[in-house]
């Protein structure tokens, strides 16, 4: 069979608190359909109510995939999630089931529908000399070092993301070329599939901020602080790592570190999260053959389903 006659992959994103989770499961429960997870924060393990990983009934009741992979002192890649995802997909597909990718990680997305920058071989002794001079530096200030030679990259790559200023400034050193522009020209296709993408995006801002908020309080009230202390206690884990910069966690790690009260915490947590979900809309506004719908419009939510199942019977 060629890859042109496979059913195209279903995938459902969106920012973040809209329900996709919930929507995912109810279709699981007429279709037989294998949820690979679209989530960054999903993947490492301990990582659970802040990042509204579905519990271990959901996870019985319908096959949850790219979950708990890794410990959260360890990194984890979009090169890798492509890699990972496409051997799920195939797995799922070989068992006579029906694939639905579900999450809002538009950096996992974009990789897997668009393709990974072929970027040149690392170099140990190159990393060694960026990881000595920030150790007398800092992270920021490696972060201005690259803000000269690759602005684009350093405009979004957050100041003390260690691992990410690494990687962008080895690129230049190797090759000569910034990492930005890599990523936009050298791009090669991870998988040669029609992709059928539906969003929930809310119409109504002020009702998903109201949402947003009550969800993370609902996440305290579920234990998240002593998630996050128990992730301190590890004693394997900075502020630093790129799993405890995840949304909820670090400003509770803040907090947990004495930088400010958890009413403070709280508040710049629920910021995050609202500004997490205008950066995911704004992507997702830019992305062409998007199939847009209202999460919180009852008869969008009917076009919703209806776009996802003419996915799972084509093939």
């Amino acid at each position: 069979m060629v890859a042109e006659t496979l059913r195209p992959i279903a995938v459902l994103t969106g920012p973040t608190g809209t329900g996709k989770s919930g929507f995912a499961l109810r279709l699981a429960s007429e279709f037989p359909i294998e949820i690979v997870s679209v989530d960054s924060a999903q993947v490492y393990r301990g990582l659970d109510i802040g990042s509204a990983k579905p519990d271990a009934a959901e996870r019985a009741a319908v096959p949850h995939h790219l979950i708990d992979l890794v410990e959260p002192h360890e990194s984890y890649s979009a090169g890798q999630f492509v890699r990972d995802a496409a051997k799920a997909i195939a797995d799922i597909e070989a068992r006579g089931r029906v694939p639905l990718l579900v999450g809002g990680t538009m950096l996992y997305l974009r990789a897997l529908m668009g393709g990974i920058a072929t970027l040149p071989q690392g170099s140990d002794a190159i990393r060694a000399e960026i990881d000595a001079e920030a150790g007398r530096r800092g992270w920021p200030a490696m972060h201005a070092r690259l803000a000269e030679v690759d602005a684009a990259a350093a405009a979004r790559i957050h100041p003390n993301d260690a691992q990410r200023i690494q990687r962008a400034l080895e690129v230049f050193a190797v090759g000569g070329r910034p990492i930005s522009e890599l990523q936009r020209v050298g791009t090669r296709s991870p998988l040669a599939r029609e992709f059928r993408c539906a969003a929930l995006i809310p119409h109504d801002r002020a009702r998903l901020h109201i949402a947003l908020s009550q969800r993370f309080e609902n996440m305290m009230a579920a234990g998240l602080l002593d998630e996050v202390r128990r992730l301190m206690a590890r004693g394997d884990l900075t502020e630093d790592h790129p799993s405890m910069r995840a949304v909820g966690y670090r400003q509770l790690w803040s907090h947990l570190a004495g930088a400010y009260p958890l009413e403070t915490a709280v508040a710049r947590a629920t910021a995050a999260t609202r500004q997490l979900a205008k950066r995911q809309m704004t992507w997702l506004r830019s992305m062409p053959d998007i199939h847009a719908f209202d999460p919180y419009d009852l008869q969008s939510f009917v076009g919703l389903r209806e776009s996802l199942i003419a996915s799972f019977e084509r093939g």
